[in-house]
């Protein structure tokens, strides 16, 4: 076990102090088990509870929890002192199994995250909301979350494609680090590193930069896959390669003609700080003008109106469509279209009917997104 040299106390509850390590080796942390039975018990010898709280455990058979790892770390005194710790997994088991009233609000979460969790299970689509609600919560851009989600369903084919080419168990991470190595010139683990990532999901702290050349990196892996029907793992190394370099040339290309790194230090939140360029901004600009032709205006008043055209730029580029095509498809000027995306311009009956097909959605399910664009029903889009 090799623990981070960069100690960090956690106040996790209340006013108590948490003593926890980062295991770099491992990426997780480690909780010091009788800091958190001090704070979530009355025990005068939180030692003395967590040694019969142990027994008591290994007989219920609890075997991850009792087999607790022993860590030094700094004790009261200044020492160095060896103590049990705990990773987040074996944490929350013990928290279940403490019989008090600081522990009962710990123990509601978990019950309802495991209820959310089962409900997911049986309805995915209930994932993929969460997902949307979690980034627009989080502060995320809806340029970026339209990366993100786009994303995931490359990521989603890579993966399908690989199962059926014989790929299994750690060789998914392995393949995932080639192709991070060649494109990005850093592992997962050194990419995270470069970013000042812990535990953190490594896409989440992408840049939209970063995020495009990784789906053309796992995309062409996908498409090289297929095309050459890999029978070995060795065989999947060279199509990750080969996918990994495609990015890599368009990286170096991209570089030299802006004179600008994409992989960045950037973490998830600088980028939630960062200003979204100009020309990405069609869903968070103020409409000025909120014009509405008579047929529109009859469906809903001014204010879901105005969110309906806001939802067009978003929806559009979730579906890889471009602005010439839309433009092309209304039978407008791209300024005009542009317009519209804007909330500027007037939507005739015809164009809104045009709209549905192509984005392929209704015009109810529009008006159902509500107050935050990014939470769609994303069911529509996967059809």
């Amino acid at each position: 076990m090799a623990a981070d040299s960069n100690n960090k106390s956690m106040a996790l509850f209340g006013e108590q102090s948490i003593r926890r390590e980062w295991d770099a080796e491992e990426e997780k942390w480690w909780f010091s088990v009788v800091d958190v039975i001090g704070a979530l018990t009355d025990s005068a010898d939180s030692s003395a509870y967590w040694r019969k709280l142990k027994q008591r455990l290994k007989e219920e058979g609890a075997e991850p929890v009792t087999n607790c790892h022993g860590l030094k770390m700094r004790a009261s005194d200044g020492k160095m002192r060896l103590t049990d710790v705990a990773d987040q997994t074996q944490l929350l088991r013990i928290i279940q199994s403490i019989p008090s009233k600081k522990a009962e609000p710990f123990k509601r979460w978990l019950a309802e995250v495991g209820s959310e969790r089962l409900d997911q299970m049986a309805d995915p689509e209930r994932s993929i909301h969460q997902a949307l609600c979690d980034y627009k919560r989080l502060g995320y851009s809806d340029s970026w979350i339209d990366q993100r989600l786009k994303s995931i369903e490359i990521r989603k084919d890579l993966t399908d494609a690989w199962v059926e080419h014989g790929v299994t168990g750690g060789q998914f991470a392995s393949l995932t680090d080639i192709i991070y190595k060649i494109w990005a010139g850093k592992t997962a683990k050194e990419y995270k590193q470069h970013k000042g990532l812990k535990k953190e999901n490594l896409r989440d702290n992408m840049t939209n930069g970063e995020l495009l050349m990784n789906m053309l990196a796992e995309y062409s892996t996908t498409s090289i896959t297929n095309a050459k029907n890999p029978q070995s793992y060795s065989e999947n190394v060279d199509c990750a390669k080969e996918g990994g370099n495609i990015a890599k040339v368009a990286r170096e290309q991209l570089e030299v003609r802006t004179g600008e790194k994409i992989v960045s230090e950037l973490n998830a939140g600088e980028i939630r700080r960062q200003k979204i360029p100009e020309g990405n901004t069609q869903m968070l600009e103020s409409l000025e003008d909120k014009t509405q032709s008579k047929d529109f205006a009859k469906r809903e008043n001014e204010e879901d109106a105005t969110k309906y055209k806001n939802n067009i730029a978003m929806l559009r580029r979730m579906r890889g469509l471009t602005q010439v095509y839309m433009a092309e498809k209304l039978g407008v000027a791209r300024q005009t279209y542009i317009n519209i995306e804007k909330g500027l311009k007037e939507l005739t009956v015809s164009q809104v009917k045009i709209l549905e097909d192509e984005l392929q959605v209704t015009f109810e399910d529009l008006l159902e997104i509500g107050e935050n664009s990014a939470q769609l029903n994303y069911r529509k889009y996967l059809k």
